[in-house]
């Protein structure tokens, strides 16, 4: 047929190129992903997903923090970068506690900076009037020490 191309469309090869390409996101919501409550009384504790129940919801445990089972929302969920590997389906607290603990998790969420971030963020809320009334001070300090030793250096460079 006259007019008719035989060669796939430019958009069609994009599309497919598209599809080809790796995907950059890595934290899926999968059995043994470790996540962060962000409601209710255990909010920010973590715990792991032991069941998808469904597209909303599963089943979350977090026998090392204190986090009863029980089915959680995903939108009060914050998936982590952690997995317990190959944690079975429907797995007992014994066993969920057993790999939480051999995964070393809670050392590596301790010493994450999204960890240290949410520890700064909860003393800063605690804080009272005189503390941080002493930051303010120490700030100053520091602002004056700092300036002093700028002028200094500049007024040596002249």
């Amino acid at each position: 047929m006259p007019g008719v191309s035989t060669q796939p469309s430019i958009q069609k090869q994009e599309v497919v190129a598209m599809s080809q390409q790796p995907s950059t996101f890595k934290r899926f919501v999968e059995v043994g992903r470790v996540v962060l409550v962000n409601d209710g009384p255990s909010a920010g504790k973590l715990a792991v997903i032991v069941e998808i129940i469904d597209h909303n919801r599963a089943l979350i445990e977090g026998p090392a923090t204190s986090v009863p089972r029980q089915a959680f929302p995903y939108r009060h969920l914050i998936l982590t970068p952690y997995t317990l590997a190959k944690l079975p389906r429907a797995a007992g607290s014994g066993a969920v506690k057993k790999a939480f603990e051999k995964s070393g998790v809670s050392e590596k969420w301790e010493a994450s900076a999204w960890a240290k971030k949410l520890a700064a963020r909860q003393v800063r809320k605690n804080s009272t009037d005189f503390d941080r009334f002493q930051v303010m001070v120490a700030k100053k300090q520091r602002r004056d020490v700092v300036r002093k030793a700028h002028f200094k250096e500049r007024k040596a460079s002249a």
